[in-house]
C-alpha cells in the first residue's frame, strides 16, 4: 500500500473513531476513499484532519450541514493550510461567540428560571408573570435571547 494511503483500521485507529463513523462519514460526503483492488477502503492520508476537524466541529456543536459546507471549501488531496483554517474559523466566530453566550447564560441562570413559560417552577409567577415570555417566542426565551425578565414582574 503505498505510503501516503491508510486502511479504514489505520484511519479509525490513529483518529479515534469508529470503523461506522468514517464509513457515515463517506457516505454523508464529508472524506472520501478510493478502493483496492479487493475493494477495501484507502484514504488518503490528510482524511486524518478532515476527521479531525469533523471531530471538533461536532464536539462545539456545529451541525452536519456547516461540517459538509466547510469542508466542501477544503482540498480533499491536500492538507488544508493555515489560510483555510483562518478563513473558516473567522466565518464560524459568531456562530462560537452566540453559543459561548448561551451556556454562559445556561450555567448562570439554569438553577432559578430558563423562562420556558411553563409556569411551572415556584420562580416562574416572579421571572414570568402571566406568562409573558410566551409573547417573545417559542422555546426557553430567557436563556436563548437576551430578553430578560423583570425582576419581581414589575
Amino acid at each position: 500500500m503505498p505510503p501516503d494511503l491508510l486502511s479504514i483500521g489505520e484511519v479509525a485507529d490513529r483518529a479515534g473513531v469508529a470503523h461506522s463513523a468514517l464509513r457515515f462519514y463517506e457516505s454523508e460526503g464529508l472524506i472520501s476513499a478510493s478502493r483496492s483492488g479487493g475493494g477495501q477502503r484507502r484514504y488518503h492520508r490528510s482524511t486524518l484532519r478532515r476527521v479531525a476537524f469533523i471531530k471538533v466541529a461536532q464536539r462545539v456543536g456545529l451541525s452536519l450541514e456547516e461540517i459538509r459546507g466547510a469542508l466542501a471549501s477544503l482540498p480533499q488531496s491536500r492538507t488544508p493550510t493555515k489560510i483555510d483554517w483562518a478563513r473558516l474559523s473567522a466565518a464560524w466566530r459568531p456562530r462560537l461567540d452566540e453559543q459561548i453566550a448561551v451556556l454562559q447564560r445556561l450555567r448562570d441562570e439554569l438553577a432559578s428560571c430558563i423562562g420556558c413559560g411553563c409556569l411551572s417552577l415556584g420562580a416562574c409567577k416572579l421571572y414570568n408573570p402571566g406568562d409573558a415570555a410566551a409573547s417573545l417566542g417559542t422555546g426557553p426565551r430567557y436563556l436563548l435571547s437576551d430578553a430578560r425578565p423583570v425582576e419581581g414582574g414589575q
